[in-house]
């Protein structure tokens, strides 16, 4: 009894000596002893599953912004800031772009004239649409790929993909387009000059569907912003420069993508 009286003694002395030497109450080093985690501590570990069940569910394409959305979606309270404190202290991050490519003021073309000029904000769904070719490496060669977006909804209301770069792969995903959304109105369809726009059949068939084309300058991206965003995004957030083993493979990840995550649930 005598030695564990001393020793009792001993341990208040020492814990009242370490109370005084970082001027905190010894109440208060009790308090800490029987629940080290403070309330907002426990807090951000539950945020904490939230944010990695957000950021998992999309890939790890969203940031604190997105992230925040979803949390709000859910019934959460918190602020962005305070998803951003966190997501940064567990190095959450989202992934990145590529560089911005340079803008090159090139010729206008002779075909059709650039009608849209760059005013991406319209107030109608299927007022004007936006269409460009892209290309997937596949150990098979390449596998390339046409869209139409939607400038009101930034949907993608048409796609084709095909392994060669011949005309019928932007006529498909036109045909997909004007199937799918069955336009009362003429809609102004904006393209670059590839050769497949410049076609004769593209142009009868937007005489046929009552579909007004309109270019880009030459060699000028910024013309047909939306459509190489996409692009940028699709690239970015599920090919990640990876090159798919089969042609098959990755028509079925671009399916995935634009079908299941990009029109569905992906925040703009």
């Amino acid at each position: 009894m005598k030695y564990q009286f001393i020793n009792e003694h001993k341990t208040r002395f020492s814990i009242l000596s370490m109370c005084r030497l970082l001027d905190v109450a010894r109440a208060g080093y009790y308090a800490w002893l029987h629940k080290p985690l403070s309330a907002r501590a426990i807090e951000d570990m539950r945020l904490l599953s939230l944010i990695r069940a957000s950021y998992a569910a999309s890939a790890g394409v969203y940031g604190s912004p997105r992230v925040f959305q979803d949390l709000r979606e859910v019934g959460e309270s918190c602020g962005v800031h305070r998803v951003a404190k966190i997501m940064r202290r567990h190095q959450i991050k989202a992934i990145r772009g590529y560089k911005t490519p340079r803008a090159i003021a090139g010729r206008p073309s002779i075909i059709a004239p650039n009608h849209l000029k760059r005013e991406f904000t319209v107030a109608h769904p299927d007022q004007v649409w936006v269409t460009d070719i892209t290309y997937l490496r596949t150990c098979q060669g390449w596998l390339y790929l046409a869209v139409v977006v939607d400038l009101y909804s930034r949907k993608v209301v048409g796609w084709s993909m095909k392994p060669s770069l011949a005309k019928e792969i932007v006529l498909d995903a036109l045909l997909m387009a004007v199937w799918r959304r069955r336009p009362k109105q003429r809609v102004l369809v904006h393209s670059d000059q590839g050769s497949q726009y410049g076609s004769d059949a593209w142009q009868r068939f937007c005489k046929t569907h009552n579909l007004q084309p309109s270019m880009s300058r030459r060699g000028n991206c910024w013309d047909n912003a939306v459509a190489e965003s996409f692009f940028s995004s699709l690239k970015k957030e599920r090919i990640k420069k990876r090159i798919y083993k089969t042609r098959d493979i990755a028509r079925s990840d671009v399916f995935d993508y634009i079908e299941m995550f990009y029109n569905q649930t992906r925040r703009c």
